[in-house]
């Protein structure tokens, strides 16, 4: 399933970049590290506007969204993400734990599970929005994939040579 998933994004990414972008590249005749090269020439705004297209279209192709549905998909996905989004925004941790007093820790770990539940109030929300464009299997399957993905990230920036240490999965 891995596998498929990370053939699937190499597919999309390479598509993304011939359509999205004005450049002359041959993306599918590229080899990884020159996409990279040219992925980490951009803007912070281009990356973050490559991902979440390709997030979509990772997804749309993974649940085999009807062509008649997608436009409907693509618009609440982007608001479900921008939602998402928000709320994850309002939580900031302090990692400097040892030096925490128990007060602020406790008021800390009192925030994440409030934006916790939020996230999970919001995909619940979402869930039944979701259930009108597509069946309830492919919203689970969405979820799973998301979190697949997600994991894939975190895996990456590990093996980043900008950042040695080991990252915390939440």
């Amino acid at each position: 399933m891995m596998k498929k998933i990370a053939a699937a994004l190499a597919l999309i990414l390479a598509v993304q970049f011939s359509f999205a972008q004005q450049l002359t590249y041959d993306w599918k005749s590229m080899k990884p590290e020159q996409r990279k090269e040219v992925i980490q020439k951009m803007n912070p705004n281009e990356r973050m506007s490559l991902l979440k297209e390709f997030r979509e279209k990772m997804i749309i192709a993974e649940l085999a969204v009807p062509q008649n549905s997608q436009p409907e998909f693509k618009s609440l996905y982007t608001e479900y993400q921008d939602k998402q989004n928000d709320i994850k925004s309002k939580f900031t941790a302090n990692e400097d734990y040892d030096n925490m007093s128990d007060e602020e820790a406790t008021k800390q770990l009192n925030q994440s599970f409030e934006v916790g539940q939020q996230l999970l109030d919001n995909r619940k929300n979402y869930a039944q929005k979701f259930m009108k464009v597509i069946s309830p299997q492919q919203v689970l399957k969405m979820y799973q994939t998301e979190g697949k993905m997600r994991n894939k990230i975190l895996d990456k920036k590990q093996d980043g040579p900008r950042n040695p240490s080991p990252q915390r999965r939440r």
